[in-house]
């Protein structure tokens, strides 16, 4: 079976198919961004990706190549809490995949080449765009079957919150093994797959300790060996911004989510390590803000340096972007994730955290072929 991935970014749908047991595989990707298609190349190989702009597809063309499954990660930033000046439909950025949506999947239909399969990956948020009504609607019409998640790597052992919204449709004779969906309802966890829905304890008991989650993995195992060095907070950001990080432990169990801004932007951009655990971090930051109404910025800030304060690497973020298996995993070693030369950090970061997490990905393929 043929698959096209749009906005494929680095590859991460690429790679969720590869490893679920769909009768499957990528023949064409499709993103605008150059980095990202470079990127992808590099791991998949030169003659799947191309830089173009997806609104230029034409249904003849994706009608050639027949392909039977689609995967789409259109732009969140049209949907996402963290831009405040979303706008949804009207957002240019979602003018592509409404294009795909409303007038190429029409047209192949008529001509009976649309795809039996069809993933979206989208952020948490999404559902309550209009932009889902007419996905949803649309693919109703066409008679499509459609089943609708929200769902976040915490609930596979992941130590990352990231909370997305996700898509699965497929058409007559086709058809999914359970009878939750058709009904507009959203779930929060795969049928088949730990058929209870996700709670969010903080939501339950504010006063609940966020690590104390059973099933999910310390951070330690996601991270470089020691020591790692370059990844430093820089004293001015530490000096204005430092109390507002999100701090974890390599002993906690949750990270919040990265976003493509991430080592650029504080809050909600993703969290920081603090890899000295025998700090109490509350004590050491009071002592930080009691000496910076004291004595000269330069002074105070070295009160932080017994913390031990850095960034995640872009490896570590890979790992739980489930890009790569953590260090502890008994699984057999797979090839490691390729950066092409000339690659930077700041690129590197961006492009991971516009990516899907590829395990949550790879379990709802699973179930898109699943049949009763």
């Amino acid at each position: 079976m043929k698959a096209l991935e749009f906005y494929s970014g680095i590859g991460g749908l690429h790679l969720a198919l590869s490893r679920s047991n769909a009768p499957a595989s990528v023949t064409h990707a499709f993103d605008w961004d150059h980095s990202a298609c470079e990127v992808y190349s590099a791991n998949f190989g030169p003659r799947i990706a191309t830089k173009m702009d997806i609104s230029t597809l034409t249904a003849s063309y994706l009608a050639q190549i027949n392909a039977a499954l689609w995967l789409l990660s259109p732009a969140c930033q049209p949907y996402t809490v963290l831009n405040p000046s979303a706008k949804g439909e009207s957002d240019s950025r979602a003018a592509s995949f409404l294009y795909l949506v409303q007038d190429v999947l029409p047209e192949l239909a008529r001509e009976d080449a649309h795809p039996t399969h069809f993933l979206v990956e989208n952020v948490g948020g999404f559902e309550n765009s209009s932009t889902r009504l007419v996905l949803v609607s649309t693919l109703r019409s066409l008679g499509y079957t459609v089943a609708e998640f929200l769902l976040t790597p915490l609930q596979f052992g992941i130590p990352n919150s990231r909370l997305r919204y996700y898509l699965l449709a497929k058409r007559s004779p086709f058809s999914f093994r359970h009878p939750q969906h058709g009904d507009g309802e959203t779930l929060r966890y795969i049928p088949g797959r730990g058929d209870a829905t996700w709670v969010d304890l903080r939501l339950v008991d504010p006063e609940s300790n966020p690590d104390d989650t059973d099933g999910i993995h310390e951070i330690r195992e996601y991270l470089d060996p020691e020591p790692v060095e370059g990844y430093g907070i820089p004293d001015k950001v530490l000096n204005q911004w430092g109390r507002l990080f999100d701090i974890v432990l390599p002993s906690s169990r949750r990270t919040c989510c990265f976003t493509r801004g991430y080592t650029k932007l504080v809050e909600r951009a993703g969290s920081i390590l603090q890899m000295n655990e025998e700090q109490d971090t509350t004590t050491v930051f009071d002592a930080f803000l009691q000496a910076q109404s004291s004595s000269s910025s330069a002074d105070a800030v070295r009160t932080l340096d017994t913390l031990r304060l850095r960034y995640f690497s872009p490896e570590e973020l890979l790992r739980l972007f489930s890009f790569t298996l953590p260090r502890s995993s008994s699984d057999p070693p797979e090839q490691t994730f390729i950066w092409p030369e000339g690659i930077s950090r700041k690129t590197k970061y961006r492009l991971i955290g516009n990516s899907v997490n590829v395990r949550v990905v790879q379990n709802l393929i699973c179930y898109l072929f699943e049949e009763p």
